[in-house]
């Protein structure tokens, strides 16, 4: 008579069992009952019962319950009491935890035993059920038997509500195999038939010829190290792992299998270690060429003590941590990751050319969209990127690895200027700076890559659209530099003052397209004070200061005498009212100006051949020598002021930075 909380047990079990885990116990106590026999014609057999009710698409009904028949030991009272005893040690000589009856009622209403055993010369047959409150067996009838031969019938019966299996034959067939492969592979072992069929017997698949026959739909791979140990608490652990070919394996992946007593518990999917298992692969001929018709994944099983010390009660995973175990030293990450490199080598040549495959895709991204990162290339491991990575999978992998490279070189620099022995100093400082030369040499070509589109795109703002129609001037505003905004509001990297004068980048403070002294004063398109980089961020008389002013392209009405908007005057009537001390900083300081401040203007426009007209017949501007701009000097006030047409500024912009463009390539 037992006496346990059945419910709270069966509540207690963990989620990583699945509907085929009480299926798999059932049969695996079988296969034990047929080996304490010593039968040698041991056989299994697994029916199958569907619901009565017929699916309305014609399709399979569902599976409700199972039987499971061995011809083993039968229920004699030894394995009677041990079934009623909580975490029995009866079959502990063969990995028997006591409990996995228990998790029958995980998934079923009703587990019912009907059994013919031995006893003295004579033959019992001896009926129960399992409890569900105090008792384990219940309603337990025995009675003589006219049978002349033991055995077991385990009925599963009706899976509980919200619970559901595979229902094609062959599907639950593959499942079982899966779990149960170590039984048909161990060497010097010789597995009971096992048979699963309808209820009827009818559509029978023998599981056992799933494995290495020429019909099979799984196949080993013989490999020549298939052995590895791993340090643990209890010290050297030793593990072997025996790689397979699964066959037609629909929308499964390659996985690591984890084996404990000849059962699987748990595994992982390989990709997670090595990306390029993530898809399937196909099997080929001789002459090397694939059959798209026979596809397979690979499932690596792994075996050893430690496995089987560890496995928890509910066979649904193990003892040890996932990763980074403390307490027992060897985690399921330590053994997966050594696996997958065994199932690396078994099919080396795939992954091999899938990595290389992964590797000219890299290299395609880099050279096309971010040659920065050319010489990284030759540095970087890509062993742990996405087998068919993303542009942006790509570009974070990229990014990780200069930061990683950044810190490192940090490090290195911190070390040698705490080193006070000057040889040692010399010896290291030359490796040092060379990093330091090829990650500032990434970020330039990073930077130069960057001009190209933006000039790309200030090109395109200068065109025509479908209509005819040309751009406003806040549109290629924009692309020099955010209007609304200012230096405090607009980072260096945000604005594209380079492409008018490089000499623009080094400014302490640009106010674009804001009112020079509350919200109704004026406002220039762009007003700079011009700082040279050694006096960055002064605000002293002797300091230039240079404003520009923005017209759409084509644009030339400005120019007509009943025109408030002269561009040539507006940057004149600006500069006359910083001299006279009209407007201050944006820190409300005053603009430091003198008699010999310099002041820079300049007029971004269309030069028409009424604009060009009206430049040298009415503003006195002399033209440039390639025509495309025209210049004045305002003594009187220090201004030297330019008329200059957009494609001017782009072509200029283009000269300038056209060798860098070629040194990349670009």
């Amino acid at each position: 008579m037992s006496n346990v909380n059945i419910r709270r047990a069966v509540e207690n079990i963990r989620s990583n069992t699945t509907i085929y885990t009480p299926i798999v116990e059932v049969i695996v106590n079988a296969i034990q009952a047929i080996a304490s026999k010593g039968n040698e014609d041991g056989k299994i057999t697994i029916r199958v019962h569907r619901s009565e009710q017929l699916e309305t698409d014609g399709s399979l009904p569902e599976v409700r319950n199972f039987d499971i028949e061995d011809n083993g030991i039968g229920f004699d009272n030894e394995n009677r009491d041990s079934f009623d005893t909580l975490y029995s040690d009866h079959k502990i000589d063969d990995g028997g935890k006591g409990f996995g009856r228990f998790t029958c009622l995980k998934y079923f209403d009703n587990l019912h035993v009907n059994s013919i055993y031995k006893e003295g010369d004579s033959f019992k047959s001896r009926t129960f059920s399992m409890g569900k409150n105090n008792e384990i067996i219940v309603d337990e009838k025995i009675s003589q038997s006219t049978e002349t031969n033991s055995g077991s019938v385990v009925q599963l019966l009706t899976l509980k509500k919200g619970k559901t299996i595979d229902k094609k034959l062959q599907t639950i067939a593959r499942h079982l195999v899966e779990k149960l492969l170590p039984y048909f592979i161990t060497d010097g072992y010789s597995c009971p038939e096992i048979v699963l069929s309808e209820k009827d017997g009818k559509c029978s698949i023998k599981l056992n010829d799933f494995v290495n026959n020429e019909l099979s739909a799984i196949k080993e791979i013989h490999i020549d190290k298939n052995d590895f140990t791993l340090n643990g608490v209890q010290g050297e652990e030793k593990f072997s792992v025996r790689v397979f070919k699964l066959y037609y394996p629909k929308n499964q992946k390659s996985k690591t299998s984890l084996v404990a007593h000849k059962r699987e518990v748990s595994g992982s999917v390989i990709h997670k270690y090595i990306p390029e298992f993530v898809d399937e692969f196909y099997e080929k001929d001789s002459l090397g060429n694939i059959n798209h018709e026979k596809n397979y994944i690979i499932r690596a099983y792994v075996f050893g003590s430690y496995l089987d010390n560890n496995v928890s009660v509910e066979r649904g995973g193990f003892e040890f941590q996932t990763d980074n175990d403390i307490l027992l030293g060897i985690s399921q990450v330590d053994i997966e990751s050594k696996a997958a490199t065994i199932a690396k080598d078994a099919v080396g040549s795939d992954i091999a050319s899938r990595q290389e495959k992964k590797k000219v895709r890299v290299q395609s991204y880099v050279d096309e969209q971010a040659p920065w990162h050319k010489d990284m290339l030759e540095k970087i491991d890509l062993s742990g990127m996405p087998y068919d990575p993303t542009d942006e999978q790509i570009e974070i992998r990229l990014q990780e690895e200069k930061f990683a490279q950044e810190v490192q070189i940090k490090k290195d620099v911190a070390i040698i200027m705490n080193e006070s022995n000057l040889d040692k100093l010399k010896e290291n400082v030359h490796e040092v700076v060379s990093k330091i030369s090829d990650t500032s040499k990434n970020d330039l070509i990073h930077y130069i890559a960057l001009r190209r589109n933006i000039l790309n795109i200030f090109e395109k703002s200068l065109q025509t659209d479908e209509n005819g129609t040309y751009s406003s001037e806040g549109v290629v505003h924009d692309v020099l530099f955010p209007r609304k905004g200012d230096t405090d509001t607009t980072s260096f990297d945000d604005h594209n003052l380079w492409i008018v004068d490089e000499r623009l980048n080094f400014t302490y403070y640009v106010s674009s397209d804001l009112p020079l002294n509350g919200q109704k004063s004026d406002r220039p398109d762009l007003l700079i004070y011009d700082k040279r980089v050694l006096f960055r961020g002064d605000n002293e008389a002797s300091n230039p200061i240079t404003i520009f002013e923005f017209k759409k392209p084509q644009r030339d009405d400005f120019v007509n005498p009943s025109s408030d908007e002269d561009p040539v005057q507006q940057i004149v009537r600006y500069v006359n009212s910083i001299r006279d001390g009209k407007y201050k900083t944006p820190e409300g300081r005053k603009i430091l100006v003198s008699d010999n401040t310099p002041f820079y203007g300049y007029v971004v426009c269309d030069l028409t051949t009424k604009v060009e007209t009206w430049l040298d017949r009415e503003k006195n501007f002399k033209p440039m020598p390639d025509r495309l701009g025209w210049f004045q000097w305002l003594e009187n006030i220090n201004l030297y002021i330019e008329v200059i047409s957009w494609d001017k500024v782009l072509k200029d912009a283009k000269m300038r930075n056209q060798i860098f463009f070629k040194k990349l390539g670009i």
